[in-house]
C-alpha cells in the first residue's frame, strides 16, 4: 500500500493566486518597456526633425534624464505595483493554510482509556471532525496473507485503536457510521463498509484509507493526517463481522 500526499484546497487556490500575481507583474513589466521603447522611438524622431526651441523649451525636466511623462509614469507603475503586493500578500496570508492541529497536521486526540471510553458510550466509533477522521476498536491480528495486508506494519494501528479517513474511496463523500448495521455506509453509490474500514459492497475498489496511529508514553494519542494510507484490497477479512442489523438504515 502506498502514501499518498493530501493536499488541500487551500493549497491550490494559493498555488493558482501566486502565478496569476507572477503574470500580472510580468505584463507590468513587458508594458513599461514598450511605453519606455517608444517614448524613445518618438523622441529620436522628434530630434532628426529638428523641432523649435519653443518645443524643446516646453519640456520640462523634472530629474536629471527624466521628463514628466517619465515621472508620472514610474510614480503609475509604482503605486499600482505596491497595490498589487499588498492584495497578493493579503489574499495568501487569507488562503494559506493553517495546518496546526487540523487535517494535514499531526494531531492529538486525547488519551487512549478517554477515546475507548466515548466510543462505547456512543456504540459507533470516535469521530473526530477537525481531522477528518474515525478512531475504531480493532482487537484482531490485523494480518491478511492473502491480501498481503498488515495494518501494524502499516502504522495504523495502536493500543486496539484505528484511525479511518472518512471519505470514501469510491468517489470522495463523506461515510457515515450506521449504528443499526454497526457498518460503514455510504449514502452517495451505496459502498459499504465493516467496522474495520474493510469493503463489504458497492461501488469502492479497496477499503477505506487510514492514517498513522501513535501513542506516547502518557497514553495520549496522536493521528498523523498529513499523509493517507491507502485502505485494504477488496477481498480482506481481518475480523468477521456481519451487519448487526438492517443496512441503509442510516
Amino acid at each position: 500500500m502506498t502514501g499518498v500526499l493530501a493536499l488541500s484546497s487551500a493549497t491550490v487556490a494559493t498555488v493558482v493566486v501566486m502565478a496569476v500575481m507572477l503574470l500580472f507583474a510580468v505584463s507590468l513589466i513587458v508594458s513599461f518597456i514598450r511605453a519606455t521603447k517608444a517614448d524613445s522611438i518618438s523622441r529620436q524622431t522628434a530630434t532628426e526633425d529638428s523641432i523649435s526651441a519653443e518645443a524643446a523649451a516646453a519640456v520640462e525636466v523634472v530629474e536629471e534624464g527624466m521628463t514628466r511623462r517619465d515621472f508620472f509614469r514610474v510614480a503609475w507603475l509604482s503605486s499600482l505595483g505596491l497595490f498589487a503586493l499588498q492584495f497578493g500578500g493579503a489574499t495568501i496570508a487569507y488562503l494559506w493554510p493553517n495546518l496546526k492541529g487540523g487535517f494535514g497536521s499531526k494531531i492529538t486526540v486525547g488519551t487512549v482509556a478517554d477515546i475507548k471510553a466515548a466510543i462505547a458510550a456512543a456504540n459507533g466509533p470516535f469521530y473526530y471532525g477537525a481531522g477528518r477522521f474515525y478512531i475504531v476498536p480493532y482487537e484482531a491480528k490485523g494480518i491478511d496473507d492473502a491480501t498481503d495486508t498488515n495494518y501494524a506494519s502499516e502504522g495504523v494501528l495502536a493500543e486496539g485503536l484505528m484511525p479511518l479517513y472518512q471519505r470514501c474511496v469510491h468517489l470522495g463523500c463523506r461515510v457515515p457510521f450506521c449504528t443499526g448495521s454497526q457498518w460503514f455506509e455510504c449514502p452517495c453509490h451505496g459502498s459499504k463498509y465493516n467496522e474495520a474500514g474493510e469493503f463489504q459492497a458497492g461501488p469502492a475498489p479497496r477499503g477505506m484509507d487510514r492514517f498513522k496511529i501513535e501513542v506516547g508514553s502518557d497514553g495520549m494519542v496522536s493521528v498523523d493526517t498529513s499523509t493517507i494510507i491507502q485502505g485494504p484490497p477488496r477481498g480482506t477479512a481481518t475480523v468477521d463481522q456481519p451487519p448487526s442489523g438492517p443496512l441503509g438504515g442510516c
